[in-house]
């Protein structure tokens, strides 16, 4: 039972020093963010107009231009759409 209770305690201090050095980090914000530190952001699909994460979206470079898609589905037919117009 002691060592339950000494294992909480440190845990409690551990929590304290770490949010004590990083709150006074020499006035630089710190923040904690998914996916590596990066910002995730929606992106339209251009045939369904399904907003997606761009992360998880299909992108597809067509004519220099980069697009991102919901599903493959909607890649394969805009490819189809800009083919048929060229």
């Amino acid at each position: 039972m002691r060592i339950i209770l000494y294992l909480i305690f440190a845990y409690v201090i551990y929590r304290l020093l770490k949010g004590v050095f990083l709150s006074g980090h020499k006035g630089q914000k710190i923040e904690k963010r998914e996916n590596g530190g990066m910002i995730d952001e929606m992106v339209q699909d251009p045939v369904c107009r399904t907003f997606v994460l761009r992360r998880k979206s299909i992108n597809k470079m067509i004519d220099g231009e980069e697009y991102f898609f919901c599903s493959k589905e909607c890649a394969t037919q805009f490819e189809a759409q800009k083919q048929s117009k060229a």
